[in-house]
């Protein structure tokens, strides 16, 4: 899966490498699915800020989080875990 290999490389490199396992995983997969299947680039380039354009999309990257089978979903409050 394109996904998954993308994902767990990312949590392996860079910054999340020095990271608990779950929390580079949860961090790299978050950010995976906000900057890949999202508008979320679309909306920047559009001049929305950071915060709006993580509103605007939070909704579509739960939806994919859970078609995913994941039990974890991304929040506004500075994309917390619920």
């Amino acid at each position: 899966m394109r996904d998954a290999e993308a994902i767990l490389e990312a949590a392996a490199a860079g910054h999340l490498r020095h990271l608990p396992p779950s929390i580079s995983l949860w961090q790299a997969t978050t950010s995976y699915v906000r900057h890949e299947l999202t508008e979320y680039e679309s909306l920047l380039d559009e001049g929305y800020d950071r915060d709006a354009a993580r509103h605007f999309v939070l909704e579509d990257m739960n939806d994919t989080l859970r078609g995913w089978g994941c039990n974890r979903e991304v929040s506004e409050e500075a994309d917390q875990v619920t």
